[in-house]
């Protein structure tokens, strides 16, 4: 039977785009369906990060990357400053996942931002993002100006936060456990395998 498991990202978190290689690794593994879901550190109106300040630059180098080191993963501290907001780039997130392509989507925005020094804030840089995915470019444009995919937007912010109870991202969820943090292949095939072991036979 196909597990699910819901990844909550934000698309300027480096750990979740590094956790791509273990979310990889465990479709290999095991049988399961992954969706990706979205969750925003620092929604409108808390103030985003800006790389010159004194935060972002000692976490880069103690922990970003060196794990992308260890990785094998090209990545570098964008320098758009203040740190775009992700909510447009989710709004389109929904059309990809209606469309089949919300990993190929994802995976174009974290590369965008982390590795083309791109503002996957900015309309133009979504719309292009998108295109390279496979997404229609005028679909894309109705995508970012739909009040109703902002609407639910919100409600995923809310589902995340207050349903799911994620405060961290990257998140993995399954089954309805939740379990935080940058999970290695073999941690995140074990947080599954738990998940499914609790599961009610029939």
């Amino acid at each position: 039977m196909t597990t699910k498991v819901e990844v909550f990202v934000d698309y300027v978190c480096p750990f979740c785009f590094l956790v791509d290689g273990a979310v990889e690794e465990l479709r290999r593994q095991r049988d399961v369906e992954i969706e990706i879901r979205p969750f925003e550190l620092r929604p409108d109106p808390v103030p985003t990060l800006k790389p010159e300040d004194d935060y972002l630059p000692p976490v880069w180098n103690a922990s970003v990357y060196p794990m992308a080191k260890r990785l094998g993963v090209d990545i570098s501290l964008p320098t758009i400053s203040p740190q775009p907001r992700s909510e447009k780039a989710f709004m389109v997130l929904q059309l990809a996942k209606e469309h089949g392509v919300a990993d190929a989507y994802s995976e174009a925005i974290f590369r965008a931002f982390f590795q083309q020094d791109r503002n996957i804030g900015e309309d133009e840089v979504i719309v292009n993002v998108a295109e390279s995915a496979g997404l229609d470019r005028a679909d894309v444009i109705a995508a970012l100006a739909s009040e109703k995919r902002r609407q639910q937007q919100r409600e995923d912010q809310d589902f995340a936060a207050n349903t799911a109870g994620v405060s961290a991202v990257p998140s993995f969820r399954v089954n309805g456990r939740l379990t935080p943090g940058v999970l290695d292949a073999d941690r995140l095939t074990e947080v599954v395998a738990y998940a499914e072991a609790q599961e009610p036979r029939s």
